[in-house]
C-alpha cells in the first residue's frame, strides 16, 4: 500500500497523480472552503470519476496551512479492517505502537495541526468510520479528508459529490467554439501528448473527439483509458469500438493498481461490494436512460423478491455507495437518480437470461407509456411546465421505451400510442426527434387501427413546422379515412384544427379561420380547454395576418384561457399572441414587453419553439419601433434561434411576409446607398451567427444600457460611475452570489438560461479581479451603506 507525506515545501516531490491536473476550478473551491469550515471531509463519487486526484490537488494546494504537514493513506489495497489504525500509524511514522494502535494514533495527534487523506475508503467504511471519530474527538487542530465511494456515516461529516469532468450534453452542442473549454476534452488532449506526441484536434477529428469524450461520461478514468490507444487508432476508430467499451479499454494502464487495470475491473470491484439485493436493484436499474425517479424504479424494478417497499431503501443503498447518483429536487421536479453509462452497462450485463430482460422492457415501456397518458390528461393546468420539464429529463427513457416498441415484432402500436400522446411536447423543442418517431412507427403499424389515426394526425401536425406539406396532407388525408369509422369526436375536432392551420399556411386565410372556428366550438362541447386554446392561437395568428380587429379578441381570450388553467407554456403563447396583436395596431412598446413576458415563461421549460416565436415577433417589434443596426442583428438572431427548434415557419408565405417587411423597413431606414446596404448585410450576418443564449439575450434586451425599458445591460460596457464597473445586471448579480444563491438558482430568480447566469458571473469575477463567490460577497456587503 502506498503512504506519502505531502512536504510543506513548495519544492516537495508530489505523487505522479498531481504531475497533470485539469479542470476541476468548482470542486477545488468547494473543497476548500469546505475544509476550511468543518474538520471531516469526504468526497464521494463512483469509481474512475477523480476523487484521489482532486484530493492530492487540495492536500497540495493548502500544506502550507498546517505546521504538521499533509498526510496521504491509501487503503485501497488493504482488505483487513482491523489494519486501518495499523496503517495510518505508519503513514504518519509512528512506528512503535501498542496492540491499541487508534488509541496511541488519538494521543500522538492531540498538539498536532495537520491534515490526513484518507483514500479508498468504501471497503473498510465501518474501521475508517470508528478511528476518524476518535482522532477527531482528541486532536481539535486535525482535519481530515477522505474519498469512498459510500459515506462514512460520522457525526460532523461534510459531504462533497465529485461529479465527472464537464462534457457537451448533446451532439452539435460545441458548435464553431473551443471544445477544450470542456474539461473531458482538455484531459484527453492531456493525455494523448504523453501517447501519441504532436496529436492535436483538427476538423477532422474534433466531432471524434468531442463525441469520444462525451459517450466516456467524462470519467477521468475512461477517458485515459480510451487515449492510450491513439498509439494505434483513430478518435474516430476508437469512437467505432465503444459499443464494447470494456474490451477496448482492458489494456489500459498495465502499472495502475489491478482495481484500475480496466473500466471493467473497477465497476467490478464496486458490484463485488454490493449486497445480493443490491446486485438484483443495480442490473434491473439499468433498463433506464439517462435516470429515473423513485416512482419509476417502483414501478419497474420491484417484483421477483424485491417488493415495492424494499425499492427505496435499495436505490438508497446504491446512493451511499456511489453507484447510483442523486440529483436534488427541483421547484419543478422530484429527486433524481442516475447511473453513469458505463455503470449502467455494466448491470445490464448482469442480466443475461433473454426472457428477464424482455420482461424488464416491457415493464419500462409500459411505464412510460402511462406517464404519456398522464401528460395529455394533466398537460392544460398548473403542472403544465413541471410536466414539460419533466419530459426532457424523461427524454432518454423515452427514446428508450420507443426504441423497444419500434424494434420488438408486433409493438408498433405502442410507439404510435406513446409518440402521439406527447405530440405537445416534441412540438416544444424535439419537432423533428418527435416527426421521425412518428414515422416509423407508422411505416411499422399499418394497421388502420385508432392508435394508427392519433399518429397520422400528430405527425400530420408536426409535418407542417418540418416543412413537410405535401406528406403532411397525405397523412391527414389518410386520418380522416380512419376516423370515419371510430366514434372518436376529440380526434374529428383535431383534423379541423389541423386542416385550418395547413389552410393557414397556404395563404387562404379566411378558409383557415372558418376551419378553426368550426374545430373551436367543438373542442368547446367535448370540454378540451388545451384543443381550444390551440385554435384561439391559430385564430389570431389568421386575422394579425389578415389586420382583421378581432384579434386582439382572440388573443386576449387565449390568455385568459390559459390564465385560468395555470398552464405556464400556454400562457407563454398566449402572451405571444397578445404581442404580436399589439404590434399590429402600433403599440410596440407594449408588445415588446408582452414578447419578452413570453419568452421568460418560456425559459425555464426551454420551450424552443416556443422562444423562437418570440424572439421572431420581437425582432419586427425593433424593426419598426427602433430601426437600425441592433434590429437588423435582431433580425438575424431570430434566424438563429428558429436553428435550435428544428421548425421552419419562416419559410411559410403568412409568417414570412412579416420578416420581408422588417428587412424592408430596416433597408429604407439604414439608407439605401451602398455603405448602409452594407450595414444591414453585416448586422443581419452577426445575429444569424449568435448562439442561442446571445440570441435571447438580445431579444430580451440585456445587451441595452442600465436605462433600458426592460433589459439588463451587456456582459461588456458597464455603467459609469458603477461600483467596480459593474453593469445594472452584474450588480443585480452579485447581490445574489452575497446571498449565497448558485447559477442555477439566479437563474431561476432572474428567469434567465444558465448559461447566461455563469456567464454574467465570469465576467463580475474578472472586473472585480477577485477568484471565489465569497469574495464576492465580502465586496457587496462593503458597498452597501454604513
Amino acid at each position: 500500500m502506498a503512504t506519502t507525506k505531502l512536504a510543506r515545501s513548495s519544492r516537495g516531490a508530489l505523487p505522479a497523480e498531481l504531475t497533470s491536473f485539469v479542470g476541476r476550478r468548482r470542486e477545488l473551491s468547494e473543497t476548500r472552503r469546505r475544509l476550511a469550515s468543518g474538520r471531516l471531509l469526504t468526497l464521494i463519487g463512483v469509481g474512475g470519476v477523480g476523487k484521489t486526484r482532486l484530493a492530492l490537488r487540495m492536500a497540495a494546494e493548502v500544506r502550507r496551512t498546517f505546521p504538521d504537514g499533509v498526510w496521504f493513506v491509501e487503503l485501497a489495497a488493504l482488505q483487513d479492517p482491523q489494519l486501518v489504525p495499523h496503517t495510518v500509524a505508519n503513514t504518519l511514522e509512528l512506528r512503535q505502537v501498542s496492540a491499541d494502535p487508534s488509541s496511541d494514533l488519538a494521543e500522538y495527534l492531540e498538539g498536532k495541526s495537520l491534515l490526513v487523506v484518507l483514500d479508498n475508503c468504501e471497503h473498510l467504511t465501518d474501521a475508517c468510520a470508528v478511528l476518524v471519530s476518535k482522532l477527531l474527538a482528541a486532536a481539535p487542530d486535525l482535519r481530515i479528508l477522505a474519498t469512498s465511494r459510500h459515506v462514512l456515516g460520522v457525526e460532523g461529516e461534510q459531504i462533497l459529490s465529485v461529479p465527472p469532468l464537464s462534457t457537451p450534453d448533446a451532439e452539435g452542442e460545441v458548435g464553431a467554439g473551443d471544445p477544450t473549454r470542456y474539461e473531458s476534452v482538455s484531459l484527453f488532449l492531456d493525455r494523448a501528448a504523453s501517447v501519441a506526441p504532436g496529436f492535436t484536434i483538427s476538423e477532422a477529428n474534433r466531432s471524434a473527439v468531442v463525441e469520444l469524450c462525451r459517450r466516456l461520461d467524462g470519467i477521468p478514468l475512461a477517458i485515459e483509458l480510451a487515449a492510450v490507444w491513439l498509439r494505434i487508432l483513430s478518435p474516430a476508430q476508437i469512437l467505432e469500438r465503444l459499443e464494447d467499451r470494456f474490451r477496448l479499454l482492458a489494456s489500459g494502464r498495465p502499472t495502475a493498481p489491478a482495481r484500475q487495470q480496466t473500466l471493467d475491473a473497477t465497476v467490478g470491484w464496486s458490484f463485488d461490494l454490493c449486497s445480493p439485493a443490491e446486485q438484483v436493484m443495480w442490473a434491473r436499474l439499468s433498463v433506464f436512460s439517462g435516470g429515473f425517479d423513485l416512482e419509476a424504479a417502483e414501478e419497474v424494478c420491484a417484483g421477483d423478491g424485491i417488493s415495492r417497499d424494499d425499492v427505496l431503501n435499495l436505490v438508497a443503498s446504491l446512493v451511499n455507495k456511489s453507484i447510483v447518483l442523486r440529483h436534488q429536487a427541483t421547484e419543478h421536479h422530484t429527486a433524481w437518480y442516475q447511473m453513469l453509462e458505463s455503470i449502467r452497462q455494466y448491470g445490464a450485463g448482469r442480466i443475461t437470461d433473454q426472457d428477464q430482460v424482455r420482461e424488464l422492457r416491457v415493464r419500462h415501456r409500459d411505464h412510460y407509456r402511462s406517464l404519456a397518458h398522464r401528460f395529455a390528461a394533466e398537460g392544460f393546468g398548473p403542472h403544465q411546465a413541471d410536466w414539460f420539464i419533466r419530459l426532457r429529463g424523461e427524454s432518454g427513457n423515452i427514446r428508450a421505451a420507443l426504441e423497444f416498441c419500434l424494434t420488438e415484432p408486433g409493438e408498433a402500436s405502442g410507439a404510435c400510442d406513446i409518440a402521439a400522446s406527447i405530440w405537445n411536447f416534441w412540438f416544444a423543442g424535439f419537432l423533428r426527434e418527435g416527426y421521425r418517431y412518428l414515422i416509423r412507427a407508422l411505416d411499422l403499424a399499418t394497421e388502420p387501427t385508432s392508435d394508427r389515426a392519433h399518429a397520422l394526425w400528430a405527425a400530420s401536425y408536426l409535418a407542417m413546422f418540418a416543412t413537410d406539406f405535401d406528406r403532411s396532407a397525405t397523412m391527414l388525408a389518410e386520418c380522416e379515412e380512419i376516423a370515419a369509422g371510430l366514434d372518436d369526436d376529440l380526434l374529428q375536432a383535431r383534423i379541423k384544427e389541423c386542416r385550418g392551420q395547413a389552410t393557414l399556411y397556404q395563404g387562404d386565410l379566411p378558409g383557415a379561420i372558418a376551419l378553426l372556428e368550426q374545430a373551436g366550438r367543438e373542442f368547446r362541447e367535448l370540454g378540451n380547454a388545451l384543443g381550444e386554446f390551440d385554435t384561439l392561437i391559430l385564430l389570431t395568428a389568421c386575422t394579425f395576418f389578415l389586420d382583421d380587429p378581432r384579434a386582439t379578441q382572440f388573443s386576449r381570450q387565449a390568455f385568459e384561457l390559459a390564465e385560468r388553467h395555470g398552464a405556464q407554456s400556454s400562457m407563454g403563447y398566449g402572451l405571444w399572441s397578445v404581442g404580436i396583436a399589439q404590434w399590429r395596431t402600433g403599440d410596440f412598446a407594449e408588445a415588446t414587453r408582452s414578447l419578452r413576458r413570453s419568452v421568460r415563461l418560456f425559459l425555464p421549460m426551454h420551450d424552443l419553439t416556443g422562444i423562437s416565436f418570440g424572439v421572431q415577433a420581437l425582432s419586427w417589434c425593433a424593426a419598426f419601433a427602433e430601426p437600425g443596426e441592433r434590429a437588423a442583428r435582431l433580425l438575424g438572431a431570430a434566424q438563429a434561434v428558429w436553428r435550435t427548434s428544428g421548425a421552419k415557419v419562416d419559410e411559410t408565405n403568412a409568417y414570412s411576409v412579416f420578416d420581408k417587411r422588417s428587412e424592408a423597413q430596416l433597408r429604407e431606414t439604414l439608407g439605401s446607398g451602398a455603405s448602409d446596404t452594407e450595414a444591414f448585410k453585416n448586422a443581419f450576418a452577426e445575429g444569424a451567427s449568435y448562439s442561442f443564449e446571445q440570441a435571447v439575450a438580445l431579444a430580451l434586451g440585456e445587451d441595452e444600457e442600465p436605462d433600458g425599458s426592460d433589459g439588463a445591460p451587456a456582459p461588456t460596457g458597464g455603467r459609469a460611475g458603477a461600483p467596480g464597473g459593474l453593469t445594472r445586471r452584474e450588480t443585480e448579480i452579485a447581490a445574489l452570489l452575497a446571498e449565497g444563491l448558485s447559477n442555477k438558482e439566479i437563474a431561476a430568480r432572474l428567469v434567465i438560461s444558465q448559461r447566461t447566469a455563469e456567464t454574467h458571473v465570469d465576467h463580475i469575477l474578472s472586473k472585480l479581479g477577485m477568484t471565489s463567490r465569497a469574495q464576492v460577497a465580502g465586496w457587496v456587503a462593503e458597498q452597501r451603506p454604513r
